[in-house]
């Protein structure tokens, strides 16, 4: 059988992406192309990417029940969540928004949580199943984070607008301070997470220094 990367003290700069000989006593080194710290295994992935997984949850619910925007127009506000807003989309006939916003800010995040949660236990639990699509599941939810603020960014493109039409007020509402935290944690969460770690418990002795 192939030796693997981590026995022959071989790992990849998280930064710069360079391979590189990792010092036989000690499984961190100092990647001499960009200077960042590289270790054979992310330090306490599991604990750390589980805390924010949790935080996550936590903040997704607020971030879906608490109103996202108010706006103001004639004397009268009308607050939105963000299925409201997606509902009134869908009334005024604007239903490729209504999809856009629908699946950044509520698929999205709720496919990542839901899909580290499932890497999380699938390691925890020692599984050798299917450890290429899980891999691929793992890029797939650190590829999405970043569309994750589109519904932010249009609560701002609003806001905009309506001050320059000088027709009405639009207000950021909790909902998105809460959002936009969810957003962050789970782009943490991902980037904490080691896929090296599924391949790790396939039947092997776990590395000492693994999360």
């Amino acid at each position: 059988m192939t030796a693997r990367a981590i026995e022959q003290h071989l790992s990849v700069c998280h930064t710069c992406n360079l391979l590189q000989q990792l010092p036989a006593t000690h499984a961190h080194a100092t990647c001499p192309r960009c200077g960042s710290a590289v270790h054979a295994r992310k330090t306490n992935s599991l604990q750390r990417t589980w805390a924010l997984v949790i935080a996550a949850v936590f903040l997704f619910l607020p971030a879906n029940l608490l109103p996202i925007m108010a706006v103001t127009s004639l004397g009268s506000t009308q607050a939105d969540t963000i299925m409201s807003g997606v509902m009134h989309l869908l009334a005024h006939g604007a239903w490729p928004l209504a999809a856009i916003v629908f699946f950044a800010s509520v698929v999205v995040p709720l496919f990542k949580i839901i899909a580290l949660v499932l890497l999380l236990v699938s390691v925890q639990r020692r599984s050798t199943w299917r450890p290429v699509e899980r891999t691929r599941l793992y890029r797939l939810t650190e590829l999405l984070g970043r569309w994750s603020m589109v519904d932010i960014f249009v609560v701002t493109v609003l806001a905009a607008l309506v001050h320059a039409g000088m027709l009405a007020e639009v207000r950021v509402q909790p909902g998105a301070i809460f959002f936009g935290a969810v957003v962050v944690v789970t782009m943490l969460a991902a980037e904490g997470f080691d896929p090296r770690l599924i391949w790790d418990r396939l039947g092997r002795e776990s590395h000492p220094h693994e999360g």
